[in-house]
């Protein structure tokens, strides 16, 4: 498996990472993605504010929050 991880994942052509988790197919992020995943990695998807976790091995969803915009975002 990829990276030694339990969880199945891939990137689109559009560079995105998504996983496999509880049957269905979840964003993990651009560029917050880490690469190579390892254990004890953790971060926060800018475009859904979901905040992952990779654990015995398998990314898992730990939380959502609120995530503030980037200043060019901002009117």
């Amino acid at each position: 498996m990829a990276f030694n991880l339990k969880t199945k994942i891939w990137q689109n052509g559009a560079l995105d990472w998504w996983g496999f988790i509880g049957n269905e197919d979840v964003f993990l992020g651009s560029r917050e993605f880490p690469l190579p995943p390892d254990e004890g990695d953790e971060w926060v998807v800018r475009s859904t504010g979901e905040r992952f976790k990779v654990i015995d091995g398998e990314i898992r969803l730990i939380g959502k929050e609120d995530v503030s915009p980037h200043p060019w975002e901002l009117p």
